[in-house]
């Protein structure tokens, strides 16, 4: 009599053994609807550039926006944000209406044509001022409670114009419940706030500040973005964005804070964002270039990591060539 062949009870290359097998049985999967496309808006005519070669990141102007971003709802991609780079910089925000004119066009124009597109627009005063900080400065001291005035105003403007989320990036404190007052006060009820509930102090952010033209002139962003090490003060942040009125809450950037997604995802309900920063992908693709690593897997496998950490949505410059592949172009 023959003994049983023995081997492992368990068996799990059974749920790996074919590509078919491994997409039946995926726990996590990134699709064009889980992305957001960031763009920034410039003033004049005619311009959709990469701010540069390879970037990733793309300036436009309104009168080109539109027939970028169709190509974009067309695919599926779930949302655009709009970050406004204009030419003319002030002190204290005070010239946002005119600063803000191409971004008006912009979110008009889009807005006529693609009625049901989500939009978003960031808060924030870095690419507003001549110092480059994210609030208003006296004395070349982040003036916080001044700040939040400016932008709330910022907030009220982009909701007009039709911006469904405003997303304050500033990290001043106590901005989502001035900027939930006065959109309410303003009869504004369904914009929402994404709020960037978690911003660190990261070096990740330099091909972007590139793009947007919102480098600081002076000191750095340490007295009111976040250390990088504090867990514990992240967890305080999203609980008080969310207890002013956040609808949704942001982690920036997004592969060195897996640790932070989860922790949010597991301990709030609201929709989860992460962005996923001009610095993470410039990492790729300068490796990638290097011959270090192929830069299609490797930035699967980022986005992959992110959304299962718990990211809802990712605002991620990959949004559009991601777009672009699946027209076949």
């Amino acid at each position: 009599m023959k003994n049983p062949i023995t081997g492992p009870a368990v068996r799990m290359r059974r749920l790996r053994r074919n590509a078919q097998v491994r997409r039946l049985f995926a726990e996590t999967t990134v699709e064009l609807r889980n992305l957001v496309m960031p763009y920034f808006v410039v003033p004049g005519t005619g311009v959709l550039r990469e701010s540069a070669p390879n970037s990733g990141l793309w300036q436009v102007t309104a009168d080109r926006l539109g027939d970028d971003v169709a190509q974009l709802v067309d695919a599926g991609v779930g949302g655009v944000m709009l970050f406004g780079v204009p030419d003319e910089k002030s002190d204290d925000g005070s010239k946002l209406e005119a600063q803000l004119g191409p971004t008006r066009k912009a979110t008009e124009a889009l807005r006529q044509r693609f009625p049901e597109l989500v939009l978003f627009a960031d808060v924030c005063l870095c690419s507003f001022t001549t110092h480059g900080h994210c609030g208003i400065v006296r004395d070349q001291v982040i003036a916080n409670d001044e700040s939040l005035a400016v932008l709330a105003k910022m907030a009220v403007l982009l909701g007009s114009y039709g911006i469904d989320f405003v997303s304050p990036s500033d990290m001043m404190d106590g901005r989502v419940a001035a900027i939930r007052g006065s959109l309410d006060e303003a009869r504004l009820f369904d914009v929402g706030v994404l709020s960037y509930a978690v911003k660190m102090a990261s070096a990740f952010y330099g091909p972007f500040r590139d793009a947007a033209h919102s480098a600081p002139q002076f000191g750095d962003r340490k007295s009111y973005q976040m250390p990088a090490g504090n867990r514990r003060e992240a967890r305080r942040e999203w609980q008080l964005d969310q207890a002013e009125g956040a609808d949704a809450l942001l982690v920036k950037p997004a592969l060195t804070n897996l640790d932070i997604i989860r922790d949010a995802r597991e301990s709030s309900d609201l929709p989860i964002f992460a962005y996923q920063v001009s610095g993470e992908r410039a990492m790729l693709v300068a490796a990638a270039e290097n011959g270090l690593l192929d830069y299609q897997r490797a930035m699967e496998e980022t986005l992959l990591s992110i959304r299962r950490a718990g990211a809802d949505v990712i605002v991620s410059y990959e949004a559009r060539p991601r777009a672009l592949a699946a027209r076949g172009r």
